[in-house]
């Protein structure tokens, strides 16, 4: 597929919008690396007449959060025909909805944390649930708004229900999980290598860990037991096929070994746009396992299509 054109999509109007620029680009100047004709879109809500001028032979989505992971810009790519990477408008949508992900996790025999889904206005000042706890919004990433409500608080942060939150009424209240962070990429329906992920600034993955210079330690392979490794692997596939997604996922996890020999393992999220800026989890897998990141992105775009 050398020589065809590919349109990045990055940027977007979601609140991580300077982390998709950075995954972005740094796709994009791959993709130029393996011999592809690029042109990087910044997108706006003008995309659709951008993309049916730019007529790209493949879009690159490369966009994170609400408009570029929720469904929304792949219908767009659908109604206008032009292939495109990672998983498709229904996938995309469920996924991101973390509660009723959930739901559908679920079903498939993975275990998830007890939890409940409210609007952040029912919270009020009684606790929803005995603490500790997370509360979390329903339709974010990047652990934007994401609250952890500790033992022996009185009350809900009011930060909940004021108007300074920012991330929509539904929320997802949680509990909390102690352990370790683990994650696991799927390709193609195969799991890649299993990291833990131990923040530099303490037992949150919060977004300056993310993505921060720094801000957190990638271990991979995941010092656990082969058997957890492989259970880990095995939920991650199982959660890609069960949302139906395409391409190239990672599933998060939580990792309590410090009650049983074997420990509990809980599922908590999947992400279908995972981040491929240079402190991400997705691009260390791959080349864990041998792909380099020009290989990986040459990948995503041999694989993409329409019907996803």
């Amino acid at each position: 597929m050398s020589g065809k054109h590919v349109a990045v999509l990055m940027g977007g109007l979601s609140a991580e919008r300077p982390v998709s620029l950075s995954s972005g680009n740094a796709c994009a100047t791959a993709l130029e690396g393996e011999g592809f004709r690029v042109t990087r879109v910044d997108v706006g809500r003008d995309i659709a007449a951008v993309l049916a001028d730019l007529r790209p032979d493949v879009a690159f989505n490369a966009l994170h959060g609400p408009y570029g992971e929720d469904g929304s810009i792949q219908g767009v790519l659908e109604y206008l025909q032009i292939p495109y990477t990672h998983s498709g408008v229904l996938a995309s949508a469920l996924a991101m909805d973390k509660a009723r992900a959930k739901t559908v996790a679920a079903a498939a025999g993975i275990p998830v944390a007890a939890g409940l889904d409210l609007n952040r206005f029912d919270i009020g000042n009684e606790h929803p649930m005995e603490p500790p706890y997370v509360v979390k919004p329903v339709c974010e990433g990047s652990s934007f708004g994401v609250v952890i409500v500790k033992e022996g608080q009185s009350h809900p942060p009011q930060v909940i229900g004021s108007s300074d939150w920012r991330y929509g009424d539904r929320v997802m209240v949680e509990r909390y999980i102690a352990g370790r962070e683990l994650t696991c990429g799927v390709m193609d329906g195969v799991a890649l290598g299993v990291t833990e992920i131990v923040p530099v600034s303490g037992a949150f993955y919060d977004y300056d860990s993310k993505y921060a210079d720094g801000g957190s330690k990638h271990v991979i392979p995941a010092q656990i037991s082969p058997n957890i490794y492989q259970k880990v692997q095995t939920l991650a596939v199982k959660a890609h096929q069960a949302m139906g997604c395409r391409g190239v996922s990672r599933s998060d996890f939580r990792f309590d070994d410090t009650k049983t020999e074997d420990g509990e393992l809980i599922w908590l999220e999947i992400n279908t746009q995972p981040g491929m800026t240079p402190t991400s989890l997705v691009p260390e897998m791959a080349a864990h396992g041998g792909r380099s990141f020009g290989e990986l992105v040459r990948w995503m775009v041999e694989d993409a299509s329409c019907s996803r």
